[in-house]
């Protein structure tokens, strides 16, 4: 894996990370929507996509799906500040290798692609694994969190009650 392709319309996140993958000896550019991330993705011809799932123009999914059809063997992370689980299940089923919540840097990226478990995640472990990401992206307020992923909050506090699935 030496290509990666950063989309994110935000320039500081995206230039951040263009730099972190640069500094890990990766060939890296960015792109800040799904036509310039498409002009790229044809020079560049990347390994690994790095995608942010709210843009200004379009969403991060279409930028997924057309990268997908362009190129079938690149692998596509997701990022999102505000992580749900329906657009979680989404992206994996479009075919993203994972979904991720900011702020995070290369290596968990990397950590997630590489290091990802042999066979499919289950869809209660990817429901419990944002769970746990958007909590702690809240400092552990439970309502809050609840908001973040758009159930309510009681239903939250059964989740977590449970305990977590294996695979």
């Amino acid at each position: 894996m030496n290509r990666v392709l950063i989309v994110d319309d935000d320039p500081l996140v995206r230039n951040a990370l263009v730099r972190d993958f640069k500094h890990r000896g990766l060939q890296a550019d960015g792109a800040s929507n799904l036509e310039e991330a498409l002009t790229l993705s044809r020079s560049l011809n990347p390994d690994l996509a790095v995608v942010d799932l709210r843009l200004e123009e379009k969403s991060g999914m279409e930028v997924l799906r057309e990268l997908r059809d362009s190129h079938p063997e690149v692998r596509v992370v997701m990022l999102t500040a505000y992580g749900s689980i329906p657009l979680a299940v989404q992206a994996l089923r479009l075919g993203a290798v994972d979904f991720l919540t900011k702020p995070l840097g290369a290596d968990k990226i990397l950590e997630a692609v590489h290091s990802g478990p042999p066979t499919p995640r289950s869809l209660a472990r990817v429901e419990y694994e944002i769970i746990r990401r958007t909590l702690d992206a809240c400092d552990g307020n439970v309502s809050e969190a609840a908001r973040c992923l758009r159930i309510h909050r009681r239903s939250l506090q059964r989740k977590l009650r449970k305990r977590p699935p294996l695979v």
